[in-house]
């Protein structure tokens, strides 16, 4: 057999195998994606219901609006409420005006300072024999 004839075998073989395994594993796939969902909506419940308990109703708003804006920086300030609860630094629910302390701490923290650096061209001797 010359090369080109097995690397054709080898090709539908391993087709063959990858589209035998695409059946076996698609029929479970859907179940596995349906429980991933499922826990990804309790675990969601989950996290509502705790910033619930840690958040007043103002600062829960304030939360949310965060959220419209920059779904990031929210997600992360959960996070952080969650842990802090768990933790037991959190004993009362927290209002708007302790939030936004939280909040302005935070966003000290991890503000980007920028700094800009001019590059002056140099003379080089080169060039001022141009210039005679």
């Amino acid at each position: 057999m010359a090369d080109a004839d097995l690397d054709a075998i080898r090709a539908r073989r391993m087709a063959e195998l990858q589209a035998q395994q695409g059946a076996a594993g698609g029929g479970g796939g859907a179940q596995q994606q349906q429980e991933a969902e499922e826990a990804a909506r309790r675990q969601k419940e989950m996290k509502n219901s705790m910033l619930t308990q840690i958040l007043d109703q103002n600062a829960r708003s304030r939360l949310n609006s965060i959220a419209l804006v920059k779904p990031e920086k929210a997600a992360q300030i959960e996070n952080m409420l969650l842990q802090m609860a768990r933790s037991g630094q959190i004993s009362q629910k927290l209002d708007e005006e302790k939030l936004v302390l939280m909040l302005e701490k935070i966003s000290e923290s991890t503000q980007k300072k920028t700094t800009v650096k001019f590059q002056r061209r140099r003379k080089d001797s080169d060039d001022e024999d141009d210039y005679f």
